[in-house]
């Protein structure tokens, strides 16, 4: 019989408040730099506050720097994560070809993950980890099957094994497996291979952010100095 675990296991507690212990020196610089180019580069709050399901299906708030302007427009998101629900296609961010919601630079926040730091805090609270499947927002858990919920049982994570298996270049179904691959297979040795693997793959996934851009600002010069086909 598969055992469900009613809560965050010491052993995972312990590693979350270790490493982010050791990081502080490092992370602290970084989330006054954030924090403040967000401040002096938009208007409205420096941070992002978003209902988020956790353990079991619970309801927590979610921090993140803001990179979207405020009062932005979120159904269109709603929208795009319900076509990628049932469809095959990669799980490309929203704005990976641009998006006008953003604030300046808001791009690279989300592309290196520096827009999570502040959920830091979530995982000193206990509601999250440094580890685990990407917390949902309500509408998606809601529309979960049954065996999709089984996601929600573990903590959800800053990162995760979807985190270092392609992202964004998974379809949703394959997100699923992998963070239900994780739910079963959960341990210490996991974990520190995953947080390893996780600098390399930010790097990629801003690379393919910046190579994106690239492509898109050199194709209207590129169209204009071709003569059109009749």
């Amino acid at each position: 019989m598969r055992k469900t675990l009613t809560r965050m296991p010491n052993w995972k507690r312990a590693l979350d408040i270790a490493l982010i212990a050791l990081a502080l020196p490092a992370v602290l610089p970084i989330w006054v730099i954030v924090a403040l180019w967000v401040k002096l580069s938009s208007r409205g709050p420096v941070l992002f506050r978003q209902e988020r399901v956790g353990l079991h299906g619970s309801r927590f708030t979610c921090f993140k720097f803001r990179s979207m302007r405020d009062g932005a427009d979120t159904s269109v998101h709603q929208n795009y994560l319900a076509e990628l629900m049932h469809s095959d296609c990669p799980m490309t961010k929203l704005d990976h070809n641009g998006d006008a919601r953003l604030i300046p630079l808001g791009a690279l926040l989300r592309a290196t993950g520096l827009d999570e730091l502040p959920q830091l805090l979530n995982v000193l609270r206990g509601e999250m980890s440094l580890v685990g499947p990407r917390p949902c927002l309500p509408y998606e858990y809601g529309s979960y099957r049954p065996w999709q919920k089984r996601r929600c049982e573990v903590v959800p994570g800053l990162t995760g094994l979807w985190q270092v298996s392609g992202k964004n270049r998974t379809t949703f179904n394959e997100m699923m497996q992998l963070d239900i691959a994780y739910v079963e297979n959960q341990s210490l040795a996991l974990d520190l291979r995953i947080i390893l693997q996780t600098v390399p793959a930010l790097v990629a996934q801003a690379s393919d952010v910046v190579a994106s851009r690239v492509v898109r600002a050199a194709a209207p010069a590129s169209g204009s100095s071709v003569p059109a086909r009749g």
